[in-house]
């Protein structure tokens, strides 16, 4: 009688823990989808689209950067306020580099779909930096800490910008670009980037002590590389 209760215990034991798994799957599942408190929920039965990166510089530049960011991303706003205005001047403007921004909107921050959705109208209208800019440089005032509706600031920033409003907030309420905003992410998720800001250079990626000095020694690295591989590219022709 015993055993038989015994028995009768560990079945139900395992039956919770079961449930439990389930329940804990399901409500990962949600918060992958869905920023902090207050946020805004995304569908996640969202068809996905085109994964796009946004260029600054030549395209013939011999050297890619590519970046993936949340705009919401604290050491994002660092990284676009105190490392890539060097990046830009001495880099990108020289010709060296090109450099390809995608986004990654983190579970964790409520307003960064808001804040990609502003990016993306933003590069309809041939601006998608000046907003970039806009956005990384006044992150405190539209933030998850200063406000849960950030839809005003981003139309405020448009016309900070100069864009025309009526084709910004058209673009801007439908959110059509949503499916893409979430394929860069997917796009981020496929190359196991798992924190931002990320950048890659050569193929390889980098997220920890991304400064610029970090940043021109692999860009020497890799035209270094280049270099070394040009002449054998010719030699077999």
């Amino acid at each position: 009688m015993a055993s038989a209760n015994k028995n009768a215990s560990k079945k139900q034991f395992t039956f919770v823990l079961a449930a439990i798994a389930v329940v804990g799957a399901a409500a990962l599942g949600y918060v992958a989808m869905r920023p902090a408190a207050g946020g805004e929920a995304i569908d996640p039965n969202m068809p996905l689209g085109t994964a796009q990166g946004f260029l600054m510089g030549s395209p013939d530049a011999p050297v890619k950067i590519v970046e993936f960011a949340d705009f919401e991303c604290p050491g994002c706003a660092q990284f676009a306020m105190l490392t890539e205005p060097d990046v830009r001047a001495r880099l990108v403007k020289t010709g060296i580099v090109s450099m390809q921004f995608y986004v990654f909107p983190l579970p964790m921050h409520k307003n960064t779909w808001s804040a990609s959705n502003a990016a993306y109208c933003a590069h309809e209208q041939g601006k998608f930096w000046e907003m970039h800019d806009r956005l990384f440089y006044t992150q405190d005032l539209w933030n998850s800490l200063a406000t849960s509706n950030p839809d005003k600031k981003m139309k405020g920033y448009a016309a900070d910008i100069a864009l025309d409003a009526g084709k910004f907030e058209e673009c801007y309420d439908s959110k059509r670009n949503y499916p893409n905003i979430k394929a860069s992410g997917a796009e981020a998720e496929k190359l196991l980037i798992d924190q931002t800001p990320s950048i890659i250079i050569g193929g390889k990626k980098y997220s920890e002590g991304i400064n610029y000095d970090m940043i021109k020694k692999h860009v020497d690295e890799e035209l270094a590389r280049l270099a070394k591989t040009e002449p054998a590219k010719k030699g077999a022709k």
